[in-house]
Protein backbone atom coordinates (compact mmCIF):
# COMPACT_ATOMS: atom_id res chain seq x y z
CA UNK A 1 0.00 0.00 0.00
CA UNK A 2 2.50 2.51 0.77
CA UNK A 3 3.77 2.41 -2.46
CA UNK A 4 0.82 2.93 -4.41
CA UNK A 5 1.46 6.38 -1.91
CA UNK A 6 4.39 6.96 -3.95
CA UNK A 7 2.03 8.13 -7.37
CA UNK A 8 3.40 7.77 -11.29
CA UNK A 9 5.49 10.34 -13.41
CA UNK A 10 3.90 11.97 -16.17
CA UNK A 11 4.25 11.22 -19.51
CA UNK A 12 2.78 11.11 -22.58
CA UNK A 13 0.35 14.30 -23.57
CA UNK A 14 0.66 15.57 -19.90
CA UNK A 15 4.55 15.40 -19.95
CA UNK A 16 4.25 17.36 -23.56
CA UNK A 17 2.07 19.82 -22.00
CA UNK A 18 4.86 20.42 -18.88
CA UNK A 19 7.89 20.81 -21.53
CA UNK A 20 5.52 23.68 -22.96
CA UNK A 21 5.49 25.30 -19.88
CA UNK A 22 7.98 28.48 -19.73
CA UNK A 23 8.67 27.10 -16.01
CA UNK A 24 9.81 23.49 -17.41
CA UNK A 25 13.53 23.50 -18.63
CA UNK A 26 15.69 20.41 -18.75
CA UNK A 27 13.38 17.85 -17.38
CA UNK A 28 12.27 19.62 -13.83
CA UNK A 29 10.37 22.84 -13.01
CA UNK A 30 11.91 26.58 -11.51
CA UNK A 31 10.73 28.57 -8.96
CA UNK A 32 10.33 32.44 -10.13
CA UNK A 33 13.52 33.55 -8.66
CA UNK A 34 17.05 31.45 -8.07
CA UNK A 35 16.45 29.22 -4.91
CA UNK A 36 18.82 27.37 -3.49
CA UNK A 37 16.79 23.89 -2.10
CA UNK A 38 20.40 22.44 -0.96
CA UNK A 39 20.51 21.62 2.89
CA UNK A 40 22.60 25.17 4.26
CA UNK A 41 25.29 24.24 6.44
CA UNK A 42 24.72 20.38 7.11
CA UNK A 43 24.16 17.45 5.34
CA UNK A 44 21.04 15.29 5.03
CA UNK A 45 22.69 12.79 7.76
CA UNK A 46 23.20 15.33 10.31
CA UNK A 47 19.53 16.94 9.89
CA UNK A 48 17.68 13.79 9.93
CA UNK A 49 19.63 12.65 12.79
CA UNK A 50 18.66 16.06 14.69
CA UNK A 51 15.37 15.61 13.64
CA UNK A 52 14.94 12.02 14.85
CA UNK A 53 16.60 12.98 18.37
CA UNK A 54 16.32 16.70 18.90
CA UNK A 55 12.43 17.57 17.67
CA UNK A 56 10.38 18.28 21.20
CA UNK A 57 7.66 16.07 22.01
CA UNK A 58 3.82 17.23 21.65
CA UNK A 59 1.11 17.37 24.10
CA UNK A 60 -2.47 16.48 23.66
CA UNK A 61 -3.95 19.15 21.51
CA UNK A 62 -7.89 18.43 22.11
CA UNK A 63 -9.26 19.61 18.37
CA UNK A 64 -12.15 20.50 18.08
CA UNK A 65 -15.12 18.06 15.98
CA UNK A 66 -17.37 20.05 14.23
CA UNK A 67 -20.41 18.46 11.99
CA UNK A 68 -18.96 20.06 8.35
CA UNK A 69 -22.36 18.69 6.84
CA UNK A 70 -24.39 21.65 9.17
CA UNK A 71 -21.62 23.78 8.48
CA UNK A 72 -23.37 27.12 8.15
CA UNK A 73 -22.27 28.79 4.68
CA UNK A 74 -19.67 31.38 5.13
CA UNK A 75 -17.44 29.68 7.53
CA UNK A 76 -14.85 27.56 7.19
CA UNK A 77 -12.76 24.78 9.15
CA UNK A 78 -8.80 24.08 9.52
CA UNK A 79 -7.97 20.78 9.93
CA UNK A 80 -4.56 21.19 11.30
CA UNK A 81 -1.88 21.53 8.97
CA UNK A 82 -2.41 22.69 5.61
CA UNK A 83 -6.05 21.44 5.33
CA UNK A 84 -9.27 22.90 5.62
CA UNK A 85 -12.68 23.27 4.23
CA UNK A 86 -14.70 26.13 3.21
CA UNK A 87 -18.21 26.52 2.32
CA UNK A 88 -19.07 29.38 0.32
CA UNK A 89 -22.28 30.33 -1.30
CA UNK A 90 -22.32 27.96 -4.64
CA UNK A 91 -18.99 26.64 -3.46
CA UNK A 92 -18.05 24.06 -1.07
CA UNK A 93 -13.96 23.68 -1.34
CA UNK A 94 -11.46 21.34 0.78
CA UNK A 95 -7.65 22.14 -0.05
CA UNK A 96 -4.75 19.92 0.67
CA UNK A 97 -6.63 17.50 3.05
CA UNK A 98 -4.27 15.04 5.16
CA UNK A 99 -6.95 13.19 7.17
CA UNK A 100 -4.96 9.58 7.38
CA UNK A 101 -2.92 10.40 10.70
CA UNK A 102 -0.15 10.46 8.85
CA UNK A 103 2.21 12.79 6.23
CA UNK A 104 3.81 10.11 5.04
CA UNK A 105 3.38 6.85 3.00
CA UNK A 106 4.56 5.02 6.06
CA UNK A 107 2.34 4.82 8.89
CA UNK A 108 5.39 4.94 11.38
CA UNK A 109 6.27 8.24 10.33
CA UNK A 110 5.48 11.77 10.70
CA UNK A 111 1.88 10.66 12.61
CA UNK A 112 -0.25 13.36 13.34
CA UNK A 113 -0.15 15.04 17.20
CA UNK A 114 -2.08 13.32 19.90
CA UNK A 115 -6.04 14.77 19.40
CA UNK A 116 -5.63 16.72 16.12
CA UNK A 117 -6.55 13.76 14.21
CA UNK A 118 -10.38 14.11 14.53
CA UNK A 119 -11.45 14.41 11.44
CA UNK A 120 -11.59 11.37 8.23
CA UNK A 121 -13.12 11.73 4.28
CA UNK A 122 -16.16 11.08 5.15
CA UNK A 123 -16.85 13.35 7.77
CA UNK A 124 -16.65 15.89 4.49
CA UNK A 125 -19.86 16.51 2.48
CA UNK A 126 -19.83 16.70 -1.49
CA UNK A 127 -17.04 18.64 -2.44
CA UNK A 128 -17.18 20.80 -5.83
CA UNK A 129 -13.58 21.28 -5.97
CA UNK A 130 -10.88 19.52 -4.12
CA UNK A 131 -7.29 21.96 -4.32
CA UNK A 132 -4.15 20.28 -4.14
CA UNK A 133 -1.58 22.52 -4.15
CA UNK A 134 1.16 20.20 -4.98
CA UNK A 135 2.28 16.72 -4.51
CA UNK A 136 4.37 16.52 -1.22
CA UNK A 137 2.56 13.98 1.37
CA UNK A 138 1.67 16.73 4.06
CA UNK A 139 -0.30 17.88 0.71
CA UNK A 140 -1.51 15.37 -1.15
CA UNK A 141 -2.67 12.09 0.38
CA UNK A 142 -3.32 9.58 -1.41
CA UNK A 143 -5.85 7.35 1.04
CA UNK A 144 -7.59 10.87 1.60
CA UNK A 145 -7.97 11.74 -2.20
CA UNK A 146 -9.39 8.11 -3.38
CA UNK A 147 -11.70 8.09 -0.75
CA UNK A 148 -13.63 11.67 -1.90
CA UNK A 149 -15.58 12.24 -4.57
CA UNK A 150 -15.13 15.62 -5.81
CA UNK A 151 -16.85 17.23 -9.07
CA UNK A 152 -13.39 18.67 -9.70
CA UNK A 153 -9.54 18.28 -8.53
CA UNK A 154 -7.64 21.42 -9.31
CA UNK A 155 -4.32 20.79 -8.92
CA UNK A 156 -0.46 21.89 -10.49
CA UNK A 157 0.39 20.78 -13.48
CA UNK A 158 2.15 17.45 -13.98
CA UNK A 159 -0.05 15.89 -10.65
CA UNK A 160 -2.93 14.64 -12.32
CA UNK A 161 -0.63 11.32 -13.43
CA UNK A 162 -1.04 10.60 -9.55
CA UNK A 163 -4.30 11.14 -9.47
CA UNK A 164 -5.18 8.71 -13.21
CA UNK A 165 -2.60 6.06 -11.29
CA UNK A 166 -5.33 5.90 -8.15
CA UNK A 167 -7.97 5.78 -10.17
CA UNK A 168 -9.44 9.57 -10.34
CA UNK A 169 -11.20 9.89 -13.64
CA UNK A 170 -9.32 12.12 -15.66
CA UNK A 171 -12.02 14.16 -16.74
CA UNK A 172 -12.45 15.51 -12.81
CA UNK A 173 -8.80 16.72 -12.84
CA UNK A 174 -7.79 19.69 -13.95
CA UNK A 175 -4.28 20.82 -14.13
CA UNK A 176 -3.47 24.05 -14.09
CA UNK A 177 0.16 26.21 -15.11
CA UNK A 178 0.76 29.54 -13.56
CA UNK A 179 -1.62 32.26 -15.03
CA UNK A 180 -4.26 29.86 -15.27
CA UNK A 181 -7.63 29.74 -14.19
CA UNK A 182 -10.63 27.48 -13.46
CA UNK A 183 -13.77 28.89 -14.09
CA UNK A 184 -16.50 25.94 -15.08
CA UNK A 185 -18.83 27.21 -11.39
CA UNK A 186 -20.37 30.11 -12.01
CA UNK A 187 -19.07 33.02 -10.35
CA UNK A 188 -15.88 31.15 -9.22
CA UNK A 189 -12.17 30.91 -10.63
CA UNK A 190 -9.38 29.40 -9.54
CA UNK A 191 -6.10 31.00 -11.08
CA UNK A 192 -2.85 29.14 -10.51
CA UNK A 193 0.06 31.64 -8.78
CA UNK A 194 3.27 31.05 -8.17
CA UNK A 195 4.87 29.79 -4.45
CA UNK A 196 8.53 29.13 -3.92
CA UNK A 197 9.21 25.63 -3.01
CA UNK A 198 9.65 22.28 -4.72
CA UNK A 199 8.19 19.43 -5.26
CA UNK A 200 8.56 14.97 -5.24
CA UNK A 201 7.20 12.25 -4.12
CA UNK A 202 10.15 10.06 -4.67
CA UNK A 203 13.93 10.37 -5.28
CA UNK A 204 13.60 13.14 -7.86
CA UNK A 205 12.55 16.53 -7.31
CA UNK A 206 10.44 19.08 -9.57
CA UNK A 207 8.89 16.50 -11.64
CA UNK A 208 5.46 18.74 -11.34
CA UNK A 209 4.42 21.81 -10.34
CA UNK A 210 3.49 24.38 -7.47
CA UNK A 211 1.26 26.53 -6.81
CA UNK A 212 -0.75 29.14 -5.04
CA UNK A 213 -4.60 29.38 -5.82
CA UNK A 214 -5.87 33.14 -6.39
CA UNK A 215 -10.24 32.07 -5.37
CA UNK A 216 -12.06 34.85 -6.40
CA UNK A 217 -15.90 34.20 -5.49
CA UNK A 218 -18.71 37.14 -5.45
CA UNK A 219 -15.78 39.91 -5.63
CA UNK A 220 -14.13 38.40 -2.69
CA UNK A 221 -10.89 36.87 -2.96
CA UNK A 222 -8.41 34.69 -0.76
CA UNK A 223 -5.30 34.00 -1.48
CA UNK A 224 -4.96 29.95 -0.54
CA UNK A 225 -0.88 29.79 -0.15
CA UNK A 226 -0.16 25.90 -0.52
CA UNK A 227 3.91 26.30 0.59
CA UNK A 228 6.21 28.33 0.09
CA UNK A 229 9.54 30.42 1.14
CA UNK A 230 9.46 34.32 1.06
CA UNK A 231 10.07 36.03 -1.70
CA UNK A 232 9.13 39.38 -4.26
CA UNK A 233 6.48 36.74 -6.00
CA UNK A 234 3.87 37.61 -2.93
CA UNK A 235 4.22 41.64 -3.81
CA UNK A 236 3.50 40.62 -7.54
CA UNK A 237 0.39 38.51 -6.87
CA UNK A 238 -1.03 41.08 -4.60
CA UNK A 239 -0.03 43.56 -6.65
CA UNK A 240 -2.10 41.25 -9.73
CA UNK A 241 -4.77 39.95 -8.10
CA UNK A 242 -5.04 41.87 -4.89
CA UNK A 243 -6.18 42.91 -2.38
CA UNK A 244 -7.13 40.04 -0.71
CA UNK A 245 -9.84 39.62 2.14
CA UNK A 246 -8.15 37.02 3.47
CA UNK A 247 -4.61 35.03 3.22
CA UNK A 248 -4.21 31.43 4.60
CA UNK A 249 -0.25 31.46 4.41
CA UNK A 250 2.38 28.70 5.55
CA UNK A 251 3.39 29.35 9.13
CA UNK A 252 5.44 26.30 9.97
CA UNK A 253 7.78 23.80 8.99
CA UNK A 254 11.13 26.14 8.55
CA UNK A 255 14.57 25.77 9.92
CA UNK A 256 17.86 27.30 8.80
CA UNK A 257 18.75 24.22 6.80
CA UNK A 258 16.37 25.39 4.31
CA UNK A 259 15.38 29.16 4.96
CA UNK A 260 14.43 29.52 1.16
CA UNK A 261 11.67 27.24 0.39
CA UNK A 262 9.60 27.48 3.97
CA UNK A 263 8.75 30.43 5.48
CA UNK A 264 10.14 32.11 8.90
CA UNK A 265 6.50 33.46 11.10
CA UNK A 266 7.89 37.11 10.58
CA UNK A 267 8.20 36.55 6.47
CA UNK A 268 4.62 35.01 7.11
CA UNK A 269 3.26 38.24 8.39
CA UNK A 270 5.58 40.16 5.89
CA UNK A 271 3.59 38.03 2.95
CA UNK A 272 0.55 38.92 4.00
CA UNK A 273 1.49 42.43 4.64
CA UNK A 274 2.85 42.44 0.64
CA UNK A 275 -0.30 41.09 -0.72
CA UNK A 276 -2.59 43.55 0.73
CA UNK A 277 -4.46 40.47 3.43
CA UNK A 278 -7.37 42.67 5.33
CA UNK A 279 -6.54 38.99 7.07
CA UNK A 280 -3.76 36.26 7.90
CA UNK A 281 -4.99 32.56 8.58
CA UNK A 282 -1.54 31.20 9.61
CA UNK A 283 -1.55 27.32 8.56
CA UNK A 284 1.09 24.43 8.28
CA UNK A 285 1.68 24.44 11.94
CA UNK A 286 -0.47 22.37 14.74
CA UNK A 287 -0.42 18.90 13.46
CA UNK A 288 3.00 16.84 11.90
CA UNK A 289 6.41 17.31 13.08
CA UNK A 290 8.40 18.11 9.79
CA UNK A 291 10.50 20.40 11.54
CA UNK A 292 12.89 21.01 14.62
CA UNK A 293 10.97 23.38 16.19
CA UNK A 294 8.39 23.15 19.19
CA UNK A 295 5.09 22.69 18.47
CA UNK A 296 3.73 26.03 18.96
CA UNK A 297 6.83 27.77 18.14
CA UNK A 298 5.27 29.32 14.98
CA UNK A 299 2.25 30.73 16.30
CA UNK A 300 4.11 32.63 18.81
CA UNK A 301 6.89 34.27 16.55
CA UNK A 302 4.08 35.00 13.94
CA UNK A 303 1.48 36.96 16.64
CA UNK A 304 4.96 38.69 17.94
CA UNK A 305 5.63 39.90 14.39
CA UNK A 306 1.61 40.58 13.68
CA UNK A 307 1.80 44.02 14.43
CA UNK A 308 -1.53 45.17 13.00
CA UNK A 309 -2.38 42.58 11.31
CA UNK A 310 -5.95 40.86 11.99
CA UNK A 311 -4.38 37.29 12.43
CA UNK A 312 -7.45 34.23 12.27
CA UNK A 313 -6.36 31.92 15.66
CA UNK A 314 -8.85 28.99 15.03
CA UNK A 315 -8.51 26.11 17.57
CA UNK A 316 -8.03 22.93 15.21
CA UNK A 317 -11.34 21.45 14.04
CA UNK A 318 -13.29 25.08 14.98
CA UNK A 319 -15.88 26.89 12.96
CA UNK A 320 -15.43 30.36 11.78
CA UNK A 321 -16.45 32.60 9.29
CA UNK A 322 -14.23 33.22 6.23
CA UNK A 323 -14.40 36.67 5.91
CA UNK A 324 -14.66 37.33 10.13
CA UNK A 325 -14.93 38.28 12.95
CA UNK A 326 -12.22 35.59 13.48
CA UNK A 327 -11.66 33.80 16.20
CA UNK A 328 -8.25 35.43 18.10
CA UNK A 329 -7.96 33.40 21.11
CA UNK A 330 -4.76 32.28 22.21
CA UNK A 331 -5.80 29.05 22.89
CA UNK A 332 -2.18 27.40 22.42
CA UNK A 333 -0.84 28.76 25.64
CA UNK A 334 -3.16 26.38 27.91
CA UNK A 335 -1.97 23.51 26.48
Amino acid sequence: MAFKAFGKAPSGARLARMEGSPRFHAGVFENPEPTDMRLQGASFAKVFWEFMTKTPPTPTLHAVKTDLHLLPEGQMVWFGHSGYYLNLPGLKIAVDPVLSGNASPFRFFAKAFPGTDVYKPGDLPDLDVLVITHDHYDHLDWTTVIALNPRFIVTALGVGADLEYWGIPPEKIIELDLGESFDRIPGVRLTAAPARHFSGRGAKRNGTLWMSIVLEINEKRVLIGGDSGYGSHFAAIGQTYGPFDLAILECGQYGVHWPFIHMFPEQTAQAARDLGARALLPVHWGKFALSMHPWDEPIRRLMAAAGGLTVATPRIGQAFPVLGPYPTEHWWEAV
